[in-house]
Order: structure tokens, then sequence, then C-alpha cells
């Protein structure tokens, strides 16, 4: 795209649902990556940008209101934010998350990272939007939590960065069957930790209450595949929930699929990953098995091949051999 029409276009991607008046010292020669993906009436952005300011101000809200939460994850760089100008100025950097109303005004400037050989500084964020009235919290509790940093690293935010995140790493494999309910997902999750920042958790709905807990024992899982003692037990012991609750949540959520058999599955599907994986070519095959909590290589080898249809070393010389070997 031409230099000249870069910015325009950025600004216009950005602007169909964070509507602000966008400007930057860079427009002239703006480089800069967007990714869209519309998850139903949720949108995930993953932009990367040079330093740009988006000022969204009273008159510009009375104008139009969209009635929209914006929620952004600062992956890398920094923002600042100016709410009111009697307010001192809030700065965000990686690994911080804030939420704010499209109903309000604000000032938000793009810092950028240090400067390096490769180019000017820049910020690294994911943004995600969807209207207030999707989120089971009344708007006037939420007030005491809009434009506060949050950290993303612990907790139900953790779990809700993991899950947006890896989102956007997946976006060119989701097909448009899965994303409307990715979105309900993701809505579950910022109401989950909005709802345990504000100790309202009994303000949500069974079914996002639901919902929430069965991500957040996925995402435990996930973490914790490694662990051979990874068991119905200890998951539904780390969530402070019993064994029949998490069975009877998990069954109504994986379709009939048991929590057993989807630790299983994840483990095995990790380790068909890291059998093809370049990178672990001289990482040994029991080795990865045990990485992935399942230490006896002859349980490995019969459920990998039960699964698969072929041996793990099998797979893997096949995943691995290039166009000279066949």
């Amino acid at each position: 795209m031409p230099a000249k029409e870069r910015f325009d276009c950025w600004r216009e991607l950005v602007g169909r649902t964070r509507d602000s008046e966008m400007t930057s010292v860079h427009a002239d020669d703006f480089q800069a990556e967007m990714r869209r993906l519309e998850l139903g009436p949720v949108t995930l952005l993953r932009s990367s940008f040079p330093p740009a300011r988006f000022r969204r101000t009273a008159d510009r809200v009375r104008r139009s209101d969209p009635g929209v939460y914006h929620l952004t994850l600062v992956l890398d760089g920094g923002l600042s934010l100016t709410r009111d100008e009697r307010d001192p100025t809030a700065v965000f950097g990686p690994g911080e998350l804030y939420v704010l109303d499209s109903s309000q005004p604000y000032d938000v400037r793009g810092l950028g990272a240090r400067a390096t050989a490769r180019g000017p500084r820049r910020v690294e964020a994911v943004g995600v939007d969807f209207p207030v009235s999707a989120l089971p919290l009344p708007p006037h509790r939420l007030r005491t939590v809009m434009g506060r940093a949050f950290s993303g690293r612990e907790g139900t935010s953790a779990l809700l960065t993991d899950f947006v995140v890896g989102l956007d790493r997946q976006a060119a494999l989701l097909g448009p069957a899965e994303t409307p309910r990715l979105g309900t997902v993701v809505v579950d999750l910022v109401a989950a930790w909005l709802a345990r920042e504000l100790d309202a958790e009994g303000a949500l709905p069974d079914d996002g209450r639901r919902r929430a807990i069965v991500e957040n024992v996925r995402g435990f899982i996930r973490r914790n595949l490694h662990d051979p003692e990874l068991t119905p037990p200890a998951v539904a012991h780390a969530h402070h929930i019993s064994v029949s609750y998490l069975h009877r949540l998990f069954t109504q959520d994986a379709q009939g699929e048991t929590v057993a058999a989807w630790i299983r599955r994840q483990r095995l599907e990790k380790a068909h990953r890291d059998l093809a994986d370049p990178a672990l070519r001289t990482v040994p095959v029991h080795a990865l098995a045990t990485r992935c909590g399942i230490p006896r290589p002859s349980d490995f080898s019969r459920a990998f091949r039960a699964a698969y249809g072929l041996s793990p070393s099998e797979h893997r010389r096949r995943a691995l051999s290039g166009p000279a070997d066949g």
C-alpha cells in the first residue's frame, strides 16, 4: 500500500469500533499491522503501530455513541490514558489491561517501546470490543473499574488474557461456525474477571458462570499438562468444586466428553505437535511424552497409535522429512 494511504486505511479499520480522532507524527510513513477477527457481536483487534493518539471528545460522544466497551491488553510498549482533566494520567505497560466505555470521553496515547535499529518505537496490543448490553453487569457497577490498570498475569484476568491471545494466534484456523460461540466465551470471561474485581459473582447468570468455570478449568489443564498427577479430582480441588459438579459442567459443555478424556486428548495433541516441531527434533520421544504428562513409554506409544494410527517415531519421521526424503 502506498505510504500516503496507510494511516487513513489503519484509521478507518480502528474507527469501525473505536471511533475517535486519530493522529500520529508518523502519519506520512505509517507502518502498522492489524488483524481483525469478528466473533459475532465481539470484535478482536491485534495491532502493532508507532506512537499515535486516540482522542474521543465529549462532542464526539454526543454525536455518536455505539454503546461499546473497549478492553485493551498491552503486549509491548505502553499506553497512557487521560479520562478527565481533573484526574491523573494513567500509564499501562506490558501485561496490563484496562476497560473503557464509548459513552465517556478519553485521550489515549501510544508511547511505544524503545526504538531499535529496525525501526521507530512501537506499541503492541490486543483489543476486544463488545456491546455494553452483552455484559451481564449493570453499567453503574463498573464505574470504579473503568480506566484502571489491572494485571493480566494472575487469577481470572490471566485466563482472559491467555484466551484472547490464543484466539488471535488461531484466527486463521477458526471457521465461521465457531466464532459466535467464542465471542460469547470472551464476554463470559470478561464478566467473570470484572465480577471478581467487584466482588459481584452473584450478579452473573448461571450460564455465564458455568461457561467461565469451564474455560477456567480448560486453561488450568492446558497449563499443567506436564503433571502426570493432573486428574479430575486434582482439577476439582484446584477450583474448589466437587468432582461430580466438575463432571456435570464439563459434559454439558463438551458434548459428552469427560474431563479425563479431554485431558488425555490434550496431552496427545500437544505431543503430536511437539513431535512435528523442527526445533524439538533432538529431544527424545520419551522426553516429549514426559513433558506432556505421560512418563511411561509403553503407555504413550499405545495411546498415540490408538489416536493417530502410527507410532510416535513414525509420525516424527514423516513430519520432519524433507521433500528429498519423500
